[in-house]
């Protein structure tokens, strides 16, 4: 695809992220919207997958360390044709569905259960390992939100990394700046992220995460780094594309009413048509 055309795909994926989410009365929009360039460029330019088969050998994977954002890479994974995207639209939180409100590995392609912020981060590291261990040419690719970095499972595996060498991972942080309580600098600062993991061994590179281009060249400076993990910062707006969800904490865990979804629905319908 070209760079217009992960554009207008990432308005998709949002737009996808608002309709589940309303209809599900409940969720976390914030943290999918701000993500949603992001997962747009993993699963329709980056990634070596094929949603006919999901389990195909030597396949790359993502894993959604910030499970709460699973409808981000749902949505993604919907529009990519892994399964019926009005299923998961019409379904998402529902009793009885595979669509849970995090990822969940039931569904084909979810490649990791995660929910428990931090433990998703682990399971991505030995993914990768595993891999190097099997001389498997796939890479691994985490998102992780800025919150989740307090957690401090999150730097054993950061270390562990490091240690191993693990040039097939590749670490996204969505850094938006916000989580559940308010702001991070407010709650426990996670700054400066870049140098934290650059002092724990690893290839850092900062980007404008909404800036399709700069999110391309990342990944694409992230496969010529050899012998260390890359983790790629991306500063990002929590619900972005919608403005009254803009840099708004309290958008994290609340679902759209009618009226509030019409009007999302209608600013990323126009924000799609201005990229004709």
């Amino acid at each position: 695809m070209s760079i217009r055309e992960l554009e207008k795909t990432a308005a998709d994926v949002r737009m996808g992220i608002i309709k589940a989410l309303h209809n599900a009365g409940s969720g976390h929009p914030g943290g999918s919207l701000s993500a949603a360039d992001l997962v747009t460029a993993l699963y329709f330019h980056e990634m070596n997958i094929n949603p006919k088969d999901p389990a195909m050998k030597g396949r790359d994977k993502c894993v959604f360390s910030k499970g709460h954002a699973g409808p981000a890479q749902l949505s993604a994974m919907g529009i990519a044709g892994y399964f019926d995207m009005e299923d998961f639209i019409t379904n998402l939180r529902k009793i009885g569905s595979k669509f849970q409100g995090h990822p969940n590995m039931k569904i084909p392609g979810i490649e990791m259960s995660t929910g428990s912020l931090g433990q998703g981060f682990s399971a991505a590291v030995g993914m990768a390992i595993a891999n190097k261990i099997d001389h498997d040419p796939g890479r691994v690719y985490a998102v992780l939100g800025d919150g989740e970095l307090q957690e401090g499972l999150i730097w054993e595996a950061a270390m562990s990394a490091s240690h191993y060498g693990l040039d097939n991972l590749v670490a996204i942080v969505d850094h938006n700046g916000l989580q559940i309580d308010g702001r991070n600098d407010d709650v426990m600062t996670v700054m400066p992220i870049g140098s934290k993991f650059e002092s724990f061994g690893w290839n850092v590179i900062e980007i404008d995460g909404h800036d399709m281009e700069q999110i391309l060249d990342a990944f694409a400076k992230a496969r010529q780094c050899s012998g260390k993990p890359t983790v790629i910062v991306a500063e990002t707006v929590k619900g972005k594309g919608v403005s009254f969800m803009e840099d708004q904490a309290g958008w994290h865990g609340k679902a759209p009413n009618d009226e509030q979804t019409k009007q999302a629905l209608d600013e990323l319908e126009a924000a799609k048509a201005a990229l004709q």
